[in-house]
């Protein structure tokens, strides 16, 4: 069943992004790492997850973190079909390790390897639209920077899920919005942490306005 669940879920994927006229904005950003085979973290929100594989315009690799339960598994199967690697495991909702040692170190590891590597900073329960800190150790640890990306569609239907999942509708106007990378110096202490999580977590809410507005659309609401 878990086959056949992602398999359908990939194949909406491709319909949505074959139907929709889909504008990416700041790929010149990534594409200065791209070329040069320098590595750094993709990061973006839950909820916007259904089209992030659009974002991913070169044949350099990179590795998801996804979660260890079922839904993450349909989701590391789903795009998976779209050449995407994955890390299994990470943080419960406060932030507190659930495999997710074991997935960083393998992280650090594929980063220092000159790869890219992918976060949901709000994942895997959330609070929605809130980053954990886990985004900025590891940039911290690896000296790759983040850059946040986002996306919107001018059709959508928002799920009643924590991180009110966007399910973006076929014949959509759509965009992808890449953000300036975000450093975190390798020799910062815990409130350089703190100060690089917030830059990620307001950078990705900015830009997730942005991103409504040009197709025409209100913000999802962040959590109460």
């Amino acid at each position: 069943m878990t086959a056949l669940v992602s398999a359908l879920a990939a194949l909406y994927i491709r319909l949505v992004l074959a139907t929709s006229r889909i504008d990416v904005i700041g790929q010149d950003i990534p594409e200065r790492f791209w070329q040069k085979g320098e590595p750094f973290i993709l990061a973006f929100w839950h909820g916007q997850m259904l089209m992030m594989v659009r974002s991913w315009q070169t044949t350099r690799p990179i590795r998801m973190l996804i979660s260890q339960n079922h839904d993450g598994e349909v989701i590391a199967r789903a795009i998976g079909s779209f050449g995407i690697g994955t890390v299994r495991g990470s943080s419960d909702k406060n932030g507190k390790d659930k495999g997710g040692r074991a997935a960083i170190r393998l992280m650090l590891k594929t980063l220092k390897a000159g790869n890219c590597v992918g976060f949901t900073p709000d994942g895997p329960k959330g609070p929605r639209f809130v980053a954990k800190e886990g985004v900025a150790v590891v940039a911290r640890m690896s000296g790759a920077p983040v850059i946040p990306v986002v996306a919107a569609s001018s059709r959508r239907k928002v799920v009643g899920s924590w991180d009110r999942f966007v399910v973006n509708l076929p014949f959509s106007r759509a965009v992808i919005l890449w953000g300036e990378p975000i450093h975190v110096p390798r020799d910062t202490d815990a409130a350089g942490v703190e100060a690089g999580r917030l830059k990620v977590e307001d950078a990705l809410n900015r830009l997730s306005a942005d991103a409504c507005a040009r197709v025409g659309m209100t913000p999802v609401e962040a959590a109460a």
